[in-house]
């Protein structure tokens, strides 16, 4: 038993992302690859003498390898303990709960989250802190500096553990705890909301459909769903974990998760539909023939949630990401709060709610969270709706056309153009971005412009500033496009184009949104010239 110093090389690219480091599974199945990053890692973090490391990853193909690598170069670097869940599996909540409830040190999560897995999908890594939250730049920045000089990595010579089943076991000098992955993240949600009305609300014939496309979140979904609320057995469907997500990909939005929409949509439709990703952090909900926006879920739960045990003291803020819709800041300003505008990445989340400024977050790509993780948290959301649904007594759809009715609908949709070439993305983010300091003043395609810029954040609690977060037109009625190179892909480069009008007027409330949207849909095509630049003529998805 023995510390080995195995010499490597340095890979290029290992650049974290709004979400870690993602490739593609042959990526990181190279030899020293994840020990490259690893090491990389363990080098600027403090000494891990008496810490404890919580560890698991969404059951993605490759999960369970580089858990037993890890715990091994764990041991190497000093750890007094480390948590892994039971078969190397958590969901990205359940991993900051864990983190939080047993005061550790931070936390390595490996998932891709909604990417497709399997052998030839994708694979992730990040790492959290002891918060329970994703690292901020200054340590994301210093890991990849690191990766590029790397010339050595540290492992021990044991064989890793099993982790099969609940138990204690010694890695050296390290203590490896293997956990039930679904009670601490249970017990948490006992706390927030009601499960007696929720309980109630099944027994009176209530109907869920709960898609967790082969994914970590079924484990959780049964357990509480349907092992402790009641509901019916089948209510979740495709509730166990594969490695490759059973073909599916893992996205909980109406292009991916066809068969919920087919199932909301059909005659004897449930009253209400859910779905959950690859780690369980994202959720998308919908009532009976309706699709709820993730900038109106956020919306919604903040107007009602005094409604919710967790929430009756009411909220001290909201924050949501710049390209989500503006439906949350309306509910804010009604309830007399702030909200935060922050960049994408549920990092820049972090300091408002440690700092207690904020209770509830929220970004329009099917994340919603609160303060009692350090994540976005895909069953929370769906439990958080379900209690909603039993103490109002009103359905899913009246909940946000009340909504709607009293603040205006804000008109949302995004479309993503994947797998451009990088050098082309770039070229035309550079071009779009470099016309923006002419654009306020103008008119385009018969729209005022009255600002154009690219988006900063200064964060109100320790004065970072993050840059280049988005280029952001906004016209003379407060409509807005949004452009954004997304950082969460591993094949190119995948542009989003955010696209958001207020309507007030109920009567147009129903005119189907990408009709309602077309004129920013021009003014994107002129602006940003995407079909030059990408050769598409339409989006890959539009949500």
């Amino acid at each position: 038993m023995a510390i080995l110093t195995v010499a490597t090389q340095a890979f290029e690219g290992q650049r974290p992302g709004t979400s870690g480091l993602r490739k593609k599974v042959t990526v990181f199945q190279q030899p020293h690859y994840l020990e490259n990053f690893v090491q990389s890692l363990f080098d600027v973090l403090p000494d891990a003498a008496g810490l404890t490391l919580v560890l698991g990853g969404d059951g993605r193909y490759h999960n369970r390898a580089a858990v037993g690598t890890i715990l091994r170069m764990a041991a190497a670097k000093g750890y007094a303990r480390v948590i892994v869940g039971c078969r190397g599996i958590l969901s990205t909540p359940a991993a900051s709960a864990l983190i939080r409830h047993h005061a550790a040190s931070g936390g390595i999560i490996l998932s891709a989250s909604h990417n497709p897995g399997g052998p030839d999908g994708d694979f992730g890594i990040k790492y959290n802190l002891g918060n329970g939250g994703p690292a901020p730049e200054r340590i994301t920045d210093a890991v990849y500096a690191r990766s590029r000089d790397i010339d050595r990595y540290c492992i021990s010579d044991q064989p890793s553990p099993p982790v099969d089943q609940p138990g204690r076991f010694q890695l050296e000098q390290m203590t490896v705890e293997v956990c039930d992955p679904v009670a601490v993240y249970a017990d948490l949600m006992r706390q927030l909301f009601d499960f007696d009305a929720i309980r109630a609300l099944f027994r009176s014939g209530f109907r869920l459909r709960f898609d967790a496309m082969n994914a970590v979140g079924g484990p959780y979904a049964r357990a509480l769903l349907e092992g402790e609320l009641g509901a019916p057995a089948g209510t979740v469907v495709n509730g166990e974990p594969l490695e490759d997500f059973g073909g599916l990909h893992p996205d909980p939005n109406p292009v991916n998760a066809e068969d919920l929409i087919a199932h909301l949509f059909a005659d004897d439709a449930p009253d209400m539909g859910a779905a959950s990703d690859g780690d369980a952090d994202r959720n998308m909900v919908l009532g009976r023939a309706f699709v709820v926006s993730p900038s109106d879920s956020l919306a919604v739960l903040a107007a009602h949630a005094r409604l919710v045990p967790g929430y009756r003291q009411g909220l001290s803020g909201i924050a949501r990401s710049m390209p989500t819709s503006g439906a949350a800041d309306r509910v804010a300003r009604a309830l007399g709060i702030p909200c935060y505008e922050t960049p994408t990445g549920w990092k820049y989340f972090g300091n408002l709610l440690d700092a207690g400024r904020v209770t509830l977050c929220g970004e329009e790509s099917y994340g919603t969270g609160s303060v009692h993780v350090r994540e976005k948290d895909g069953l929370w959301a769906v439990l958080f709706w379900l209690n909603l649904v039993a103490a109002s007594g009103k359905t899913v759809e009246t909940l946000v056309r009340e909504l709607w009715r009293e603040h205006g609908r804000c008109v949302y949709s995004r479309h993503d153009y994947e797998a451009i070439p990088s050098a082309r993305a770039e070229q035309l983010m550079r071009e779009l971005r470099a016309a923006l300091p002419g654009l306020p003043g103008t008119t385009r395609c018969g729209l005022a412009i009255t600002l154009a810029d690219d988006f900063a954040y200064t964060d109100p609690v320790d004065g970072s500033v993050s840059t280049g977060q988005g280029l952001r037109v906004v016209l003379a009625d407060g409509s807005r496009v949004v452009f954004r190179l997304s950082g969460t892909g591993t094949e190119g480069a995948t542009l989003r184009v955010y696209l958001e009008r207020h309507e007030a007027d109920p009567a147009r409330h129903d005119v189907p949104v990408q009709q309602a949207l077309a004129p920013l849909i021009a003014l994107a095509e002129d602006l940003a010239r995407i079909r030059h630049h990408t050769g598409m003529d339409h989006a890959s998805v539009c949500t």
